[in-house]
């Protein structure tokens, strides 16, 4: 049984990885519903937490169907971090979860995210400093390093178990690569397999499907998987990949109509959540995750990106899931 602190994760945990602008509530309800182990909120700024900014404030939302939940956040400066934590605590999430790995530039030339994988001494002092601020367990997300040169992530794990963390999860890419090129899970499965740690290891990067899934687990040794764009249109690859770790078959993929039914579902939590006008706006980046490969998707597409009210939304996808019917039928 793999565990953070009291949370009971199951023998081999799938977690949903925290991304800007996708894992929201609505999006994480959907991936609830398909097995997902362990969820995380989208990263949030320190700064913007202590300054009462309301998109900061509203990421902290959760909801107890989520439970076990995360807040992830990030920032520069260790005493606002430290603030952040209390305002992210009293949010009653079951951990914190703190960023060192995010490599966009609005973040790490800011001196957060992947830029502590410069500053070890730093990250480590900041990461203390956490582990003190809250009485929820505390765990980490990061790279391999900031460059080739630079792979410290060995030092890093010891360095951050030896002051509190409880999990780690590690993205197999540097922040120089960003998302390029293929996730080496050579180093991941290193540090899983060394008997000096003793925190979960989480491996991250390039699984999309239960194969790369059962390979993380069996070759690298990984105690769990963190999945993060594979997940985005595709809820379901959290079941596909439980069902294949455990038979050894590929489950059966979701039908056409089970995809507008949970694109119906998604996009009506998100109205429920931010109310029609952003929901409607926010879910358009969703449809054609949802469709990808339908064939003559395209004018239907046209359609969601230009019509402003749900009535009209909801016509659609009864329209595709009719148009749907008929596929299948033949």
């Amino acid at each position: 049984m793999i565990k953070i602190g009291d949370i009971e994760l199951g023998e081999f945990p799938l977690l949903l990885a925290p991304m800007e602008d996708v894992s929201d509530p609505p999006f994480r309800a959907v991936c609830k519903r398909n097995g997902v182990d362990l969820m995380y909120t989208e990263f949030i700024s320190s700064e913007g937490l202590i300054r009462d900014a309301s998109k900061s404030m509203q990421k902290l939302d959760i909801f107890e169907f989520e439970r076990p939940i995360g807040i992830q956040i990030f920032g520069s400066d260790i005493e606002v971090m430290k603030e952040a934590t209390e305002i992210a605590t009293a949010a009653k999430p079951d951990l914190i979860d703190i960023n060192y790995g995010c490599p966009v530039k609005a973040v790490a030339c800011r001196g957060a995210g992947a830029a502590l994988l410069q500053d070890i001494p730093k990250m480590v002092k900041m990461t203390a400093e956490i582990v003190k601020s809250t009485h929820l367990p505390v765990t980490v997300k990061t790279r391999l390093g900031w460059d080739e040169s630079t792979k410290y992530i060995k030092r890093v794990a010891q360095e951050l178990q030896d002051v509190g963390i409880q999990a780690l999860s590690i993205h197999g890419r540097t922040r120089v690569q960003m998302y390029k090129g293929e996730a080496d899970w050579t180093m991941i499965g290193e540090i899983a397999n060394d008997p000096s740690i003793h925190i979960p290891i989480f491996g991250n990067g390039d699984v999309d499907s239960p194969e790369k899934a059962a390979l993380m687990r069996d070759q690298y040794g990984v105690q769990g998987i963190m999945i993060g764009r594979a997940s985005i249109g595709n809820p379901w690859i959290f079941r596909e990949i439980k069902h294949f770790l455990n038979t050894g078959m590929h489950l059966a993929p979701p039908t056409l109509s089970e995809r507008v039914e949970t694109c119906k579902y998604h996009f009506m939590e998100g109205i429920k959540w931010k109310g029609e006008r952003q929901g409607i706006f926010e879910m358009r980046r969703h449809y054609s995750n949802y469709f990808k490969g339908i064939p003559n998707f395209k004018p239907y597409r046209m359609r969601f990106v230009t019509v402003d009210s749900v009535e009209e939304i909801i016509g659609i996808l009864d329209e595709l899931s009719f148009a749907f019917e008929e596929l299948e039928t033949f």
